[in-house]
């Protein structure tokens, strides 16, 4: 139980400094402590990603940070992906699902070390054409039918990969919102906690309703751990550049993912 509570803390940590690897965390942490399959981890690590999530989204609209509207619309785009990648799940050798959990923590990986190694580290995941724009008066997106089809696909590829993986999305949700918008990263992760909030309560209804489990005992402690890593990840964000929490977090990722991969040997 000690193990899965200091995993938990840590998970928390590392989604307070990033807006993202709630789930991608969560679930290797679970599996690995408590030696569940992804498919018992998953609805748990949904659960402990929301709740987490959601104390992080109110600490940023104390701040003025979240785009709630980008995020609403993220969110909602997300729920009809969700429900397909939960079915997918279902359908799919739990090897299958191990493996293409873990292409998909090196493919994030590799992106962010690249990223984060790049000149323009600061400004964007990579040089290229920018959709979602930044009124630099109101600090709020500039509304216009591109950036909406951006946030729709976002929400997709987010919802779809929740489902998919039992995972909140925002190590999709992240990058791509810093690879197509001119929003600082503070903004970013703000919004992509509340999205991720809401994706994981929408991802946590589909498996609930497919016959997912929640066990009694660890679940409330493990969520309770998460939300208090939040805590603490939030009161040092500030404090800490982009890129550091970039490669750090991509450093995670290629971890867990030859964890995962080594489990199946």
């Amino acid at each position: 139980m000690l193990l899965t509570l200091l995993a938990g803390v840590f998970v928390g940590i590392v989604m307070g400094l990033s807006g993202a690897g709630g789930g991608i965390l969560s679930v290797p942490a679970l599996v690995a402590t408590q030696g569940w399959s992804l498919e018992q981890a998953a609805p748990v690590a949904l659960l402990a990603t929301c709740l987490g999530a959601s104390v992080g989204t109110a600490e940023g609209l104390r701040r003025r940070l979240v785009r709630y509207r980008a995020a609403l619309l993220i969110a909602a785009a997300s729920l009809p992906f969700s429900w397909l990648g939960v079915m997918l799940a279902h359908a799919v050798p739990t090897s299958l699902l191990t493996v293409a959990f873990a292409a998909v923590l090196v493919f994030v990986a590799l992106r962010l070390l690249r990223n984060a190694s790049s000149a323009t580290a600061e400004l964007g995941w990579v040089e290229g054409p920018l959709t979602g724009h930044i009124d630099p008066e109101s600090g709020r997106f500039r509304w216009s039918a591109a950036t909406a089809v951006l946030f729709v696909g976002v929400g997709a590829v987010a919802g779809f990969l929740s489902g998919l993986l039992g995972v909140g999305g925002g190590f999709a949700v992240v990058p791509l919102l810093r690879r197509y918008t001119d929003a600082s990263m503070h903004v970013i992760v703000a919004t992509s906690l509340m999205i991720v909030a809401l994706v994981s309560l929408g991802s946590l209804a589909n498996a609930l309703s497919h016959g997912a489990v929640l066990p009694a005992v660890i679940t409330p402690w493990f969520a309770a751990s998460v939300a208090a890593g939040m805590l603490v990840g939030r009161r040092f964000v500030r404090s800490l550049a982009p890129h550091h929490v970039q490669r750090g977090f991509a450093a995670l990722l290629l971890g867990v993912a030859v964890m995962l991969l080594l489990r199946l040997m």
